[in-house]
């Protein structure tokens, strides 16, 4: 008999999330495993990415709710679902109301996860018993509650330090499930200091990629706009405070300062954007900082750009860091929490202090010393980023 086996994610929409979850799926042994995968909005561009060896199930309508906005919600008649919404965020807003414009990333995280627990209850369970469920992205109150299953996974995908969540009432949670996956030691590690309770269930299984895939894809179509005169930069993320892609503004203003003869691509979406943008055309950078909206192939880019760079503040293991590596790029990231999970610091990557100018500063070593980003090239052309066994230890998890 096949373990039967459900996989849950808000939906398939473009980021590092949704294509680690693609990878994984990719990669099962469907010889001994049926997988369902439940999208609360069954949607997004990875979609047709799946092998066809899987089943989508259809979506549940008061499930999508709530990645709609709520006036939505209230014209198809789900009113208490509508109430929820509102309550969370009021409440929300009231607790955290004299927090800082810098917190306001991390106050999501609240907002999001009361949003849930007064949700959870109103939305419909997924009535077919599995062997295995896992909860690929939190808050993971459905498979939690609203699904049967002999064992439950949940992911950690971000550093739990960087959060402002309820942490007693997300500690019963994760309580519910038999193990907590960590995409990294150091990842799982933040998640330990804040949950010490649970650190007995934290596993590391890192995100799986496909080399192959990778720069097969990167050679679907060429890059004109990138293929310039400048050393061509490149980051890729949503438009959030933990991706900093106001310091990205900050750091392409000091590098042409300096003189440095650069244009910064940016990949992404987000409701940051128009923020960013605004601060790109005060800096005086509308030529520089060139925004390529959301790639469903972000692969050519990365094969197209000079140097990768990754100013985030703080990352659970940044895909597209790997991706680059795989794309033999030089990469340079700051040094947030997980940073040495990510990259070995002066073999294939720079791990760069959290500042503007330490991180002009690399970038402009590896671009006046070339040979200094040949030997990042060298290095990951030689190391093999392929990782399918991670899907083994994963089964033993089963």
């Amino acid at each position: 008999m096949k373990k039967q086996v459900l996989i849950v994610l808000n939906s398939l929409e473009i980021g590092g999330i949704e294509r680690s979850l693609v990878g994984l799926v990719n990669c099962f042994d469907y010889e001994k495993y049926d997988v369902d995968i439940f999208l609360q909005s069954r949607k997004g561009e990875f979609l047709d990415q799946l092998t066809d060896k899987c089943t989508v199930l259809e979506e549940k309508p008061r499930c999508a709710t709530l990645l709609k906005p709520v006036k939505d919600v209230v014209k198809s008649g789900h009113f208490m679902l509508a109430a929820a919404r509102i309550a969370a965020k009021y409440q929300t807003k009231l607790k955290y109301r004299n927090c800082g414009s810098e917190d306001i990333d991390k106050i999501s995280y609240a907002h999001y996860q009361k949003l849930w627990d007064y949700s959870v209850g109103l939305l419909p369970k997924i009535n077919k018993k599995y062997d295995v469920a896992l909860s690929f992205a939190w808050p993971h109150h459905y498979v939690a509650f609203n699904v049967r299953a002999d064992k439950k996974l949940a992911w950690i995908h971000t550093d739990y330090t960087k959060t402002i969540t309820d942490r007693d009432r997300d500690a019963k949670v994760w309580d519910v499930f038999d193990n907590i996956i960590a995409v990294s030691d150091e990842c799982g590690a933040a998640f330990k200091k804040v949950y010490p309770g649970l650190s007995d269930k934290v596993v590391t299984v890192e995100n799986i990629l496909s080399p192959e895939f990778v720069r097969k894809s990167a050679s679907e179509f060429e890059v004109p706009e990138m293929q310039c005169d400048e050393t061509a930069l490149l980051t890729i993320g949503r438009y959030c405070y933990a991706k900093a892609f106001d310091v990205a503004v900050d750091i392409c203003a000091e590098l042409v300062s300096r003189g440095q003869n650069i244009k910064w691509f940016v990949i992404g979406y987000g409701g940051g954007e128009d923020e960013i943008r605004t601060r790109a055309e005060k800096a005086g950078l509308k030529d520089k900082f060139i925004f390529l909206g959301k790639q469903k192939n972000p692969y050519p880019y990365i094969k197209a750009c000079d140097i990768y760079v990754q100013p985030s503040r703080y990352e659970g293991k940044a895909v597209s860091v790997r991706e680059a590596q795989m794309l033999c790029k030089p990469v340079v990231i700051t040094n947030f929490t997980t940073a040495a999970s990510q990259v070995k610091d002066g073999f294939d990557a720079v791990i760069s202090p959290m500042d503007v100018k330490s991180v002009a500063d690399d970038i402009q070593r590896l671009i006046d010393f070339p040979e200094e980003a040949e030997k990042l090239i060298r290095n990951t052309s030689a190391s093999d980023y392929g990782n399918r066994d991670q899907v083994d230890l994963l089964y033993s998890l089963f």
